[in-house]
């Protein structure tokens, strides 16, 4: 576990040394606190934390895969990765410690958004339950998110197209239940447990279902795998 702290290490400290996180993480507070405004000047408190939640996960499947691109893109364009493949570290850890990272500044940037909550518990009272649920839930699909991220950063030299990627996939897993009501049978259900949304809809509402958690940790751990064959297939090429 040691290669994976030390590439964990070193990918956040890269993050925090160049302007990228900075300015996306930027925006994304700047984005959820001009809707966090708009919705606590018409709504309950409750209601309020409920949109925070909401508009974060919106805008974090465009922030995840932004940050995540350059993780194994940049690598495979400055002929670096192939250096770290050949060295005494196995994909996995590589892999893993790359995650751990992106997971570490998309946790960072969504702490900063408690300040809102902190405001309603001064002007308000929201229910604790639902503010607890709710972040587990958008730490859930944020770290779901990263893993999507990472492995589009694994299909591709250039980051933009990674970053495409990712959304588009995001995208998809976000809205699939949109494409489920229109449609019936084996389909629907598998429609609608494939969107991500659908899955933290519960945890807004302040209720608990163990169902979800797996839900998302099955999202990461698929998408890990993809990534650690992925960088499997770089070795025989």
């Amino acid at each position: 576990m040691r290669n994976t702290f030390y590439i964990a290490w070193r990918e956040t400290r890269a993050y925090f040394l160049t302007p990228t996180a900075y300015i996306v993480g930027a925006m994304f507070l700047v984005l959820t606190g001009i809707f966090f405004v708009f919705q606590v000047t018409s709504t309950r408190p409750e209601a309020s934390v409920r949109s925070i939640i909401e508009w974060a996960t919106f805008f974090m499947v465009f922030f995840a895969p932004l940050i995540t691109m350059r993780l194994l893109a940049e690598e495979q364009k400055l002929g670096t990765l192939e250096l770290l493949l050949t060295s005494p570290v196995s994909d996995w850890q590589v892999a893993l410690g790359k995650y751990l990272a992106s997971i570490i500044i998309l946790y960072v940037t969504v702490s900063l958004t408690l300040y809102y909550v902190l405001l309603l518990y001064i002007f308000g009272s929201p229910d604790i339950g639902p503010v607890l649920t709710g972040y587990l839930g958008l730490l859930l699909y944020s770290a779901a998110c990263g893993a999507i991220g990472l492995a589009a950063s694994s299909l591709t030299s250039n980051q933009l197209i990674a970053a495409v990627v990712g959304v588009a996939i995001l995208l998809t897993l976000s809205f699939a239940d949109s494409v489920g009501y229109t449609l019936s049978g084996v389909i629907k259900t598998i429609l609608m447990w494939v969107c991500m949304d659908a899955h933290l809809n519960d945890f807004t509402k302040g209720v608990f279902d163990f169902s979800h958690i797996i839900y998302y940790f099955s999202v990461i751990g698929i998408f890990l795998f993809f990534t650690i064959m992925s960088l499997q297939s770089r070795r025989w090429r």
